[in-house]
């Protein structure tokens, strides 16, 4: 006897329709569908359990409510938080109060987190940073002094630069999901409101290092690759042993033949789906305790595929036409009837050296 297949719910997200189980966020709805249907997320993680509303990043509009009430949300609700109905109409990216909204929730991420990209070893995969460029303004309103707090290291391997955290909790949320010891969490409230450990207490649970994965920006980091070199200029590479304690699968970041960081893999949203212990993390940094399976793929429009186009043997010309194809035409619309476009009198040119003669 067949068992009961649960009722679909019908969405329409950006006037693109998608059938989704009952129970199912918007948010997940939307990357069912992919690419720029699917809202932004900075505290969101699919892997942990109760993640998600707190940054407001995925606000969208729901136009109407379900096919049995139509009516809208009188307000832009949270996305990663917000259940599905039957019917639903959602606008996320077209929508022009949703854009507005997003470039203030950027504007009020960034009133504390500096402007130190070019010194943060998370620079080049920072969610932050993507969600700024995506989203953001080119300017700033905020005038006061920034918070500010001293780094501090949380165990042997991990140093928290308390600075640049927005309370994302997905830190917490590891540590209390897939350890059995968690020391730190969150202190204070309001503006003194900052991820800590209780009397200094260090981090040492094996799987401690994932809360350096998981971390959006750049406030836990990885003390054996801090200041090693930029992300764009290394090498990730899909790797795997037999580990006893975690699933083994990783990815290698090579600087040459050096294995400089290890990190656990991340699906198209950034998210890790399976972590791994300390032991994969930051005592295996040897090829020889890996087996190679390839290249870690990398989304094109990522900084780390920068200067990576590898040409075929049998068309050497394989990876400059990849290139081209992917190039993007700028569309230049100016009027350039009122430039002014400066020309050197003819007798200038007779007075310049050629290329055979020296210069007076």
């Amino acid at each position: 006897m067949e068992e009961n297949k649960p009722q679909l719910y019908t969405v329409t997200i950006d006037g693109i329709e998608v059938e989704v189980e009952p129970g199912t966020t918007i948010l997940q709805a939307a990357r069912k569908i992919g690419g720029d249907v699917a809202p932004p997320a900075m505290c969101y993680y699919q892997p942990l359990k109760g993640s998600g509303g707190k940054c407001r990043a995925c606000l969208v509009k729901v136009a109407a409510g379900s096919a049995k009430d139509p009516r809208p949300m009188p307000k832009l609700v949270a996305s990663c938080i917000t259940p599905v109905q039957d019917g639903m109409v959602v606008e996320n990216k077209s929508n022009q109060q949703v854009l507005d909204t997003r470039k203030g929730i950027v504007e009020f991420l960034l009133l504390n987190h500096p402007l130190d990209c070019p010194v943060c070893d998370q620079a080049g995969e920072c969610d932050l940073q993507n969600f700024a460029f995506n989203h953001g303004l080119a300017t700033t309103r905020y005038e006061e002094d920034r918070r500010t707090f001293e780094k501090h290291d949380i165990g042997p391997y991990i140093q928290l630069h308390m600075t640049r955290c927005i309370l994302c909790y997905r830190c917490v949320y590891t540590a209390d999901q897939i350890t059995n010891k968690r020391v730190h969490g969150v202190l204070g409230r309001g503006d003194a409101a900052e991820i800590s450990t209780y009397i200094e207490k260090a981090v040492d649970n094996d799987f401690s290092g994932n809360v350096i994965d998981v971390c959006p920006v750049g406030a836990l980091t990885d003390k054996t690759y801090r200041f090693k070199n930029r992300v764009w200029f290394t090498k990730p590479v899909d790797a795997h042993r037999d580990c006893p304690t975690c699933s083994g699968k990783v990815t290698l970041w090579y600087r040459g033949e050096e294995v400089i960081r290890v990190t656990a893999r991340k699906n198209e949203w950034n998210e890790v789906t399976e972590f791994i212990c300390n032991t994969c993390r930051f005592e295996k940094k040897q090829t020889s305790d890996w087996v190679i399976e390839g290249p870690t793929k990398i989304a094109r429009g990522s900084v780390i595929s920068a200067n990576k186009y590898r040409g075929d043997l049998k068309k050497p010309d394989f990876g400059l036409k990849l290139a081209a194809s992917q190039y993007k035409q700028v569309d230049d619309k100016r009027d350039t009837s009122q430039l002014a476009i400066r020309q050197l009198p003819a007798e200038r040119f007779a007075k310049l050296p050629s290329a055979n003669e020296p210069e007076p």
